[in-house]
């Protein structure tokens, strides 16, 4: 099989903050932004990675999605609990000093995890965790 990542799907609430996050902080491209009855699909990614996406979202625009369930995604998304995504860089320790020196909201500061992996994590504005391990 042929098959490769092309988009994940982590929820927004605040388009302007996102994109200035993904945008600013991280450096990636804005590739699309679509409004739709006052809400927002957002597609970012890295610039020399465009077959590879994240498509930021309203997370209740389901219409499946009840209202009892919109109230617990809330609620988790308060605690950063809805959303993730691990992220890679090769100097792990350099991005965290650039990360740091922003306004970031800091999880944990780079560190030798017991798996074999060295990495740190942050939130991005819908409390979304987002580890970022060091690789080659």
């Amino acid at each position: 099989m042929d098959i490769s990542i092309y988009q994940a799907f982590l929820p927004h609430e605040d388009p302007q903050a996102s994109i200035a996050f993904y945008r600013d902080t991280l450096g990636f491209e804005v590739r699309n932004d679509v409004e739709y009855g006052g809400l927002h699909w957002i597609t970012v990614g890295p610039a020399d990675q465009p077959g590879t996406s994240i498509v930021l979202h309203p997370p209740a625009a389901d219409p499946g999605v009840t209202e009892e369930e919109r109230r617990t995604i809330a609620e988790m998304m308060a605690k950063g609990t809805y959303g993730g995504i691990n992220l890679a860089t090769k100097d792990v320790d350099r991005t965290f000093e650039e990360l740091q020196s922003g306004d970031v909201d800091i999880v944990q500061e780079p560190t030798d995890q017991p798996w074999g992996v060295r990495d740190c994590a942050l939130r991005d504005p819908a409390g979304n965790l987002i580890r970022i391990f060091q690789v080659g």
